[in-house]
């Protein structure tokens, strides 16, 4: 086994899809076993995406620790390829991950880019293989002699670029911190394109399931249209994109006016009814699996709305 930087010792943290559990299972019984490995922390196994943004979250926000300064926390990342967990852990900045293949590369990509988070393939990387990676993925400081550099120092042009360039990497702005217009908006953009279908006991309304369950989904209804008393199995969180509506959940005694931006969840089982007084449009989901049960009939809901807004206005 490779010894690591003999001032360096690392708190590691580790995810994996399901094609990579096997391989990142054995990369972990190695590095709890490894000299200079101060703990390894477990974030098991999720969907490659949400594996990579777990164990990136996990290593950026842990701070160097002014009880023992010299404690660096790490990543390590498995999927089928090892390409996919390397694109998203590299969505949060000041991550730096590499897919290596090679002890060769891990050493290359630690010395020349300061690679924090080691990304593998649980298809083509042997867990004998993906230990020689991460022994030299440790062994490693940033620009230290490497095969890329002959196994030699680099030379001093390469040591200024390199004594610059971390400073000008993190100046680099991530997305987050630009300046985005509105129709950039992730959720705006999602919905682009997409086609919906008529909410049939709901009229004027429309509906795009995104997700079946737990379910996700756009909603769009016409100004004038009502929802009739009804309730759902499962509670439901929901944030209008644009438009004016107002809810009344009958079960609580209590009504919201809602426009664009506003939130509003609603716990299982409560009734509610709505009046859109204006097209409206909202990103919905659910707890659980959409479903629906109507307390009353349309001419009913109208009823008692027009009642409800007429003693307001009376007022």
């Amino acid at each position: 086994m490779a010894a690591a930087a003999a001032d360096r010792r690392f708190k590691i943290f580790a995810a994996a899809d399901a094609f990579g559990q096997p391989l990142k299972d054995a990369v972990v019984a190695h590095l709890r076993a490894h000299p200079s490995v101060a703990d390894v922390v477990d974030l098991g196994v999720d969907k490659y995406y949400a594996a990579a943004a777990a164990v990136a979250r996990s290593v950026i926000a842990t701070p160097t620790s002014s009880s023992d300064p010299a404690l660096e926390a790490r990543g390590v990342v498995v999927c089928g390829t090892g390409a996919g967990v390397a694109i998203f852990a590299n969505k949060y900045p000041g991550v730096y991950a590499t897919h290596c293949a090679t002890a060769a590369d891990a050493a290359n990509t630690r010395s020349i880019n300061a690679c924090n988070v080691l990304a593998l393939s649980g298809l083509a990387t042997p867990p004998d293989a993906a230990a020689a990676i991460a022994d030299a993925w440790l062994a490693t400081p940033f620009r230290a002699p490497c095969p890329a550099s002959g196994d030699a120092p680099w030379p001093d042009d390469i040591q200024r670029f390199f004594d610059s360039a971390p400073a000008e990497m993190a100046a680099i702005p991530d997305i987050s911190s630009a300046s985005v217009p509105d129709s950039a908006c992730a959720i705006c953009c999602l919905r682009k394109g997409m086609e919906f279908e008529p909410v049939g006991i709901m009229p004027g309304g429309e509906m795009r399931i995104v997700r079946e369950s737990p379910t996700s989904a756009y909603v769009r209804f016409k100004a004038g249209s009502v929802e009739p008393a009804h309730h759902h199995t499962f509670g439901h969180d929901l944030v209008v994109i644009s438009g004016k509506k107002k809810v009344w959940n009958l079960t609580k005694k209590e009504s919201y006016d809602l426009v664009d931006g506003d939130f509003l969840f609603t716990p299982a089982g409560d009734v509610h009814r709505v009046k859109y007084f204006e097209d409206t449009e909202f990103f919905i989901r659910w707890d659980g699996h959409w479903d629906i049960f109507l307390d009353e009939d349309l001419d009913a809901a109208r009823r008692a709305i027009d009642a409800e807004l007429g003693a307001a206005t009376a007022k």
